[in-house]
């Protein structure tokens, strides 16, 4: 589906296509920053793929079991985000909204 790689271009180590430089993109902290990871690994990631974490789960959550990119590839929910994500360009990028169940009222954002 993607074309090879130019040399040098990075890859989302969570949906696993390349980040061109004028994509949408940002650094994620493995253990949340609030939960200790100020100085902890980070990764790079395509925005939309950094929001769909955020949108899912609470910091804590993170840290306690998604503060893996394996981990978080399998977890069920973002694994359903990545089947879709793959087949978008490489630079796709969306607004990416709160779950209900991460907002906890079930109300929609506006």
């Amino acid at each position: 589906m993607h074309g090879p790689k130019p040399a040098g271009m990075p890859v989302c180590p969570l949906c696993e296509r390349p980040i061109p430089a004028h994509a949408r993109q940002s650094l994620h902290h493995l253990t949340p920053k609030l939960k200790g990871g100020t100085h902890g690994a980070t990764v790079r990631l395509h925005l939309i793929c950094h929001s769909a974490i955020h949108a899912r789960y609470s910091e804590a959550e993170i840290a306690r079991r998604l503060a893996e990119v394996e981990a978080l590839r399998d977890d069920p929910e973002i694994a359903r985000f990545l089947e879709w994500v793959r087949g978008k360009p490489d630079d796709f990028h969306a607004p990416t909204r709160m779950t209900r169940a991460r907002r906890g009222d079930g109300s929609l954002r506006r």
